[in-house]
């Protein structure tokens, strides 16, 4: 885990590597400064020596100057080397998530993602930030410490050794306490951005409906749940600062007991035991190497709260799309002939029953083909194996006469374009979000593809036109102008196949009729499949697929299925009433 997260440190390897090593510099220094109190007090005030006064505290000012400069540097260092390695992990993430095929993506939610790309990164980034500054600080700080306790006096140095168990133990069980509480509170923390999510996606529902008491109270159930598990381990975390309190208190007091004994047994003489000075800068040492354990304590907490997150971003970064190129991948699609051959699917790879069954289906390249079915007939799930956004179970798609397990992803899917009933436009102005079908198109294009939309009307009555700004989402917009600019977006990508998935709902039968005859006369040689609820939608297809509980129940031209397929003719006929088909 460790090692796929330095992965990210990247360009940021220079601060990282050189924040640890200002920080030991400058903490030796700072180690150093309480030996040259003890020779100052000892050799200099004692015994009333200026000149040793004047050299020993000009070497104690130049430590103090020289410890406070390497301790800025590194601390600059450890905030470079942090938020560049918070900011390549984002990228990382972002980049991997849009690798994603939809099973991925299916396998986590949308909020879990959000919460992992910003809670999670920030945990971590602390948490590195700590260790290359804190981390290293505090055990070099204890280490020499000790060294220079023991070099004074070894006996009364035993001390500190007696405290370390002590600590120990509290640290090791306030960590198994608590990382348990820190997982379930990040899950916490995914169910309170889906809340959040969800509430905004639908607040005209949530409005029409009055809910927003009841959304209001499904909120404050998930951040009650957050505020007593976060409550519940910060309590337990609390018990780190007494521990270490009584341990450094405890310590001071042995040393001032133990120490003074000892300076009145050798009246205050370095040659026969301890003295005023050495005793002064053992407590001082005795201060360091208990922060230095307060500091650790520190950075195991941060370590405890980012575990959790670390976990859960190695997650995302250990998916792998399970849709990848072949050995050999086809870069060329000659046409846009469809072929489904004894096709099984489903959404869930551990059995039940099959979304798509033993679907056999020819497409012409060119031709126009409407599928019609109720709801829950798998309508959209058979038109998803086409650009390959899910792969079969079993049996085969082919487009151009050619698996779509053998195409390159990119070659295949700028070659398949999909409209998708419920559309999406992006911040930024109309000719921006068009560009996203082709970004090299010329103004030329653009205007050319919404007219076979039926979308450049419309936009010329905005007072800016193309340069129109859309909000997010697409929410100054109609929904019917919203279906035709994601349709013009779809045909700059000049696919060979066009998929239409519900995407005139929105619209008018009168302004459906003229972008049918637009896509005759525009586009001949492209493959059209319509999917619709409207017979009226594809009643001049020239081929019309009827779907049932996942099966092709019938195939064939308008009149033909009104004779032949009972479904069809039952839709035919409940619509037929007051509609003139």
């Amino acid at each position: 885990m460790v090692k796929k997260l330095l992965r990210s440190v990247r360009d940021y390897k220079k601060n990282t590597i050189t924040t640890p090593i200002l920080v030991t510099v400058e903490t030796i220094l700072e180690i150093t400064i309480p030996t040259l109190m003890a020779v100052l007090i000892d050799n200099g005030i004692s015994k009333n020596d200026m000149t040793a006064v004047m050299w020993i505290g000009a070497a104690l000012v130049l430590c103090a100057g020289a410890s406070l400069f390497l301790g800025i540097l590194a601390g600059r260092g450890a905030a470079v080397a942090s938020t560049g390695f918070a900011k390549n992990l984002r990228h990382d993430i972002f980049y991997n998530v849009q690798s994603f095929s939809f099973s991925n993506i299916d396998k986590f939610s949308t909020a879990s993602i959000i919460t992992r790309l910003t809670t999670d990164v920030t945990n971590v980034q602390n948490a590195f930030q700590m260790i290359i500054r804190m981390g290293v600080r505090a055990p070099v700080m204890m280490v020499f410490a000790l060294i220079f306790a023991f070099r004074i006096n070894a006996q009364l140095s035993l001390v500190f050794l007696s405290v370390i168990p002590v600590l120990g133990l509290g640290l090791w069980l306030i960590i198994s306490h608590v990382h348990p509480l820190f997982k379930k509170i990040f899950k916490s923390y995914d169910k309170l951005n889906r809340v959040v999510q969800e509430n905004l996606h639908g607040i005209r529902v949530v409005k029409s409906f009055v809910r927003e008491d009841h959304e209001i109270e499904k909120f404050e159930e998930v951040s009650k749940s957050i505020f007593d598990d976060f409550s519940k381990a910060e309590k337990r975390i609390a018990f780190n600062m007494p521990l270490m309190q009584f341990c450094l208190y405890a310590c001071m007091l042995l040393l001032a007991w133990f120490g003074a004994q000892s300076i009145i047994a050798s009246g205050n003489t370095p040659g026969l035991g301890l003295t005023t000075g050495e005793l002064a800068s053992l407590i001082t040492y005795t201060m360091m190497i208990l922060m230095s354990l307060m500091m650790l304590s520190m950075v195991f907490v941060m370590i405890i709260i980012s575990r959790a997150s670390a976990e859960r971003i190695v997650e995302i970064l250990d998916e792998k799309s399970n849709l990848v190129n072949g050995d050999n991948p086809v870069y060329d699609l000659p046409n846009g002939s469809i072929d489904f051959e004894n096709v099984t699917f489903s959404y869930s790879d551990k059995g039940g029953k099959p979304v798509l069954d033993n679907i056999n289906l020819h497409i012409e390249s060119g031709k126009t083909v409407g599928i019609i079915g109720g709801t829950g007939s798998s309508k959209s799930s058979i038109v998803q194996l086409i650009p390959r956004l899910y792969d079969v179970l079993s049996g085969s798609v082919k487009v151009g006469g050619t698996n779509v397990k053998d195409y390159d992803l990119e070659t295949l899917r700028n070659n398949v374009a999909m409209v998708l009933q419920k559309n999406t436009l992006f911040s930024g102005t109309i000719k921006e979000n068009l560009r996203w079908g082709n970004e090299d198109a010329t103004d030329e294009d653009l205007i050319i593809a919404c007219k076979l939309a039926h979308a450049d009307s419309f936009i010329q009555d905005f007072p800016d036109k193309y340069d129109t700004k859309i909000e997010q989402g697409g929410v100054n917009v109609s929904g019917g102008q919203r279906q035709r600019l994601c349709i013009a977006r779809a045909l700059l990508k000049k696919p060979k196949i066009l998929i239409l998935d519900d995407s005139t709902s929105a619209v008018d039968t009168k302004t459906e009729n003229m972008i049918r005859e637009e896509f005759n006369t525009g586009i001949p040689d492209v493959t059209v499949i319509i999917i619709a609820q409207r017979i009226l939608s594809i009643k001049n297809a020239d081929k019309i697929v009827v779907m049932d509980d996942g099966c092709i129940v019938s195939t064939g031209k308008h009149d033909e299925l009104i004779k032949t397929c009972e479904i069809y003719k039952e839709v035919y006929e409940s619509q037929d009433r007051g509609l003139g088909l």
